[in-house]
């Protein structure tokens, strides 16, 4: 026997118990938290939570079943997850035989969930200590949950004869959700039955993924029989199971092609470099016969049947076959077929290990030249050569120019890869791939196979499309995407959306007002404060009775010397901007001219920056502005999505491709040349129209949200990060940033490019705004698609977004997600190109505010004041 245990306090009023002669051992602590709690082997009372323990009484085994009616009263169903303080728990880890893997079994833990102490629990407990195993103890399925995720036990016992604390059915559940939870032992403990009860079924326990039922019986040698059958039954079956993921990793990332095909050879399983090898994806193979597949004509009548008849005797098959890829060409491969003997000592499956064999290399080069230099070079190329070999789908496409020293130059090539080379006219990105595959022939193996890994990017469609990550499973930004991103869901319905209003509306019902300068006096004090980023909008709109975009158009449009560069009249500008306002729609809440004239006001502020400025040419800033005021003339309030959806005759006109923004480009120059008093093109050269339409158009296009990330993409690659070099470049020279910026100005591409991301920037650029106008647009913009749900849902329509429902909708959700998703990458690279600060402090400030006013309406409290 030892000493009589210690007791330690610490001033938070957590109490340590340990045995004063073995108080080296990490096994002998047990933590209690304050007031009343019970703890097996120890039962610790308090007289108040917040003051140190008054009475500490230890109690023997003996004595606790006495002492349990008071337990309960002193604490219902309290916490407490305490570990075995006993001398018999294994420390050591034990090994494992799995096939040929050694693996390493450390001390198992056992989880009991049992919202009430009692001999059942008390028997488990000493079980687990008898059998060696840590265990733990919860009162609620919070804290049960909480504890597996920390620990990952093995086996989790859970007590399921007093429904009314806890729905066991619902706890398993839960942690099989969980990613460690899959492989876990789950027991259930059921009450005993009285003799004239029946036998209820076990299936709606194991539907709730329990693995066994444990009928009451409270005896420490049942209790450890029990755990001592799940060690080496279930848990050690999972244990090994678990040892599977690994294995797929490895073969995953195995440079060698894998098949996996069952007895009947049915196709179970193939790794990325069987795909690679063979051009098929898995998903058009896994599942078919392997006679399903065609098979090349360069192989031996009989090689088949030779292959079967060894293999089916249970015998490994290695030998040179011909298969024919997906794209019909046949390739000479290294196989090694090995049969796997399963249950009943059958063969349950066969396994195909494939290489491209150096023969099968030397046939992928089709001129006689190569061969000679493949044979004069064999000894010094025989490790470049095993690397080509290993990597995975590289000698399918392969383009290689090497040099002699005579200057000849030859081309190593796959057959397919020739007739396309052969072409006078080749693709860009044809030409980095062949630059791509030139640089692997003399790469180390990590080189190549990371090269590898590029071309199978290049070679995707989706280029510029980021993939979810695990922010996105927020429903939120899925349906922010969903609605955005995509053109809808190409579906016609009977309900089919049709404009019903005039698209050239007249304007002779409006008066237009005299000259700039006889602007109302209160609408030209407020347009003095015109170029600050903090220009409120929504009182222009106000004081003008809903035509801001008349009065801000004329003073920027003069401004910036539109009248001069297109030989118009200021009367003939007025008449355009009034015939533009007309047609955009007052009742869209935020689709309308408002709307517009923000636009218009950005994509200004945004030509004045310097460097903006010494990029772009006059041409390029009238495009600029024309486009801002045009960019969503006509819009309906409703998503590219909802029209496609709904069948209407935009949707059907543009083929349900960026319906929306093709309208309002043509309607722009359709309303424009209807009338000669408003046609502010009529009196420039014919070439020079011609590129300002193309300018404008294009910039238009940039605002559809389904090419967004391509946009920005192509901005910081061709801007951003050439323009630091730049930079550093110039910090070491006299070089000036106008003329370091002289290479962007004569390229059409890369103004091109800026123009876009301008136009983009000012078109979402409300969470850059103020608090307060963000707060404004977020709730029209909110509301406007309310408008399109409710009416998705009268008209049977699928519904685009369903987070925006009127009565569930959380704004603040919705404008962090859109912030997350879209705003702040594209406002960091236009801020590292245009410098704007003030932008980004914005950006955060109003980030700040949605996180706060989200995390308030979560826990259910009131927003601070200043918010």
């Amino acid at each position: 026997m030892g000493c009589a245990p210690s007791i330690h306090v610490s001033q938070s009023g957590v109490i340590y118990c340990r045995d004063s002669d073995e108080s080296n051992s990490p096994h002998q602590t047990t933590t209690i938290s304050q007031g009343a709690a019970t703890v097996h082997g120890f039962f610790i009372k308090t007289d108040a939570a917040e003051s140190l323990p008054s009475v500490l009484a230890y109690q023997s085994r003996a004595t606790r079943t006495s002492s349990r009616r008071e337990k309960k009263e002193n604490s219902n169903c309290t916490e407490a997850e305490t570990q075995t303080s006993h001398t018999s728990v294994k420390v050591a880890s034990t090994e494992v035989h799995f096939g040929p893997m050694r693996l390493t079994q450390d001390p198992f833990q056992v989880l009991l969930v049992f919202a009430k102490e009692d001999s059942q629990s008390d028997g488990f407990w000493w079980a687990s200590d008898k059998a060696g195993y840590k265990c733990n103890i919860a009162r609620t399925p919070e804290s049960a949950l909480e504890s597996f995720l920390d620990k990952h036990h093995e086996i989790i016992i859970i007590d399921n004869r007093h429904a009314k604390c806890f729905d066991a059915e619902t706890l398993c559940r839960s942690i099989r959700a969980t990613n460690p939870g899959e492989n876990t032992v789950m027991l259930v403990v059921v009450p005993q039955l009285c003799n004239d009860q029946e036998e209820s079924s076990v299936l709606p326990l194991l539907n709730a993924g329990f693995n066994r039922r444990y009928v009451e019986n409270p005896n420490v040698t049942a209790c450890y029989n029990e755990l001592i059958q799940l060690e080496h039954g279930e848990v050690l079956s999972q244990f090994k199971l678990r040892a599977c993921s690994s294995i797929f990793t490895a073969l995953e990332h195995c440079q060698e092609a894998v098949e996996i095909t069952s007895e009947d050879h049915v196709i179970q399983y193939v790794n990325p470099a069987f795909e690679h090898m063979m051009g098929y994806h898995k998903g058009e193979l896994i599942g078919k016969e392997l006679t399903e597949l065609p098979k090349s004509d360069k192989n031996k009548a009989d090689l088949l049947d030779t292959i079967n008849t060894c293999i089916k005797k249970g015998k490994k098959w290695q030998g040179i076959y011909y298969a024919r890829q997906k794209a019909g060409e046949s390739i000479q491969q290294d196989v090694t077929i090995v049969p796997v003997i399963g249950q009943g000592g059958k063969i349950r499956h066969f396994v195909s290990i494939k290489k491209l064999c150096s023969d099968n290399i030397k046939q992928v080069y089709n001129t006689h030249s190569e061969d000679k230099y493949m044979e004069e070079n064999s000894q010094s190329d025989s490790q470049s050569l095993k690397h080509k070999d290993r990597r995975k789908g590289s000698i399918d496409v392969r383009s290689i120019t090497s040099r002699r020293s005579d200057g000849s130059s030859f081309n190593r090539r796959h057959s397919s890869m020739a007739r396309i080379h052969s072409m006078t006219i080749e693709a860009p990105i044809t030409k980095v791939i062949n630059i791509i595959n030139t640089a692997q022939e003399n790469s180390p193996v990590t080189v190549a196979e990371a090269l590898d890994r590029v071309l199978e990017i290049l070679r995707t469609t989706e280029l510029y499309s980021p993939q979810l990550g695990t922010k996105d499973d927020d429903p939120h930004t899925n349906n922010l995407v969903g609605g955005l991103m995509t053109d809808g869901l190409r579906r016609m319905s009977g309900n089919e959306y049709i404009f019903s209003k005039n698209l050239q509306q007249s304007h002779s019902h409006l008066a237009i007002p005299v000259a700039l300068s006889d602007v109302p006096p209160h609408v030209a004090e407020l347009l003095d404060d015109e170029e600050s980023w903090d220009f409120n909008i929504f009182e222009l709109e106000t004081i003008t009775n809903k035509r801001p975009l008349l009065y801000l158009g004329l003073k920027i449009l003069t401004q910036f010397g539109v009248c001069e560069f297109l030989n118009a009249s200021e009367k003939t500008i007025r008449s355009w901007l009034q015939l533009i306002e007309a047609n955009y729609h007052a009742s869209n809440s935020y689709h309308n001219s408002t709307h517009a004239a923000d636009v218009l006001h950005a994509t200004a502020y945004f030509l004045r920056k310097d460097r903006v400025k010494g990029s772009l040419d006059e041409l390029d800033e009238v495009a600029a502005l024309i486009a801002a005021t045009v960019h969503d003339v006509d819009h309906p309030g409703r998503t590219n999505s909802f029209l496609c959806n709904a069948g209407s005759e935009l949707a059907v006109l543009y083929n349900d491709t960026a319906v929306l923004e093709s309208h309002h480009a043509a309607l722009a120059f359709q309303l424009t040349a209807g009338d000669d008093k408003c046609n502010i093109f009529k009196n420039i050269e014919r070439n020079q129209f011609r590129t300002l339409r193309q300018a404008i158009i294009d910039m238009v296009l940039a605002t559809e949200m389904t090419k967004h990330f391509e946009h920005v993409n192509k901005f910081v690659n061709s801007i951003n990060k050439p323009m630091t070099s730049i930079e550093e470049t110039s910090s070491n020279s006299e070089c000036s940033d106008g003329e370091c910026l002289s290479s962007i100005k004569n390229s059409i591409e890369d103004r091109l490019l800026i123009k876009r991301m301008l136009i983009k920037c000012a078109d979402v650029a409300n969470p850059c705004r103020s608090v307060k106008l963000c707060v404004e647009w977020a709730g029209r913009i909110s509301e406007e698609y309310f408008a399109q749900t409710d009416e998705e849902k009268h008209q049977g329509l699928p519904v685009v977004m369903p987070v925006f429902d009127r009565n569930t909708c959380s704004i603040p959700k919705s404008q962090i997600s859109f912030i997350d998703y879209f705003i702040t990458d594209m406002f960091d690279a236009w801020d590292a190109f245009a410098n704007l600060p003030k932008l980004i402090q914005h950006l955060a400030e109003n980030y700040k505010y949605w996180k706060t006013l989200d995390e308030c309406k979560c826990k259910g409290l009131r927003p601070p004041p200043d918010l």
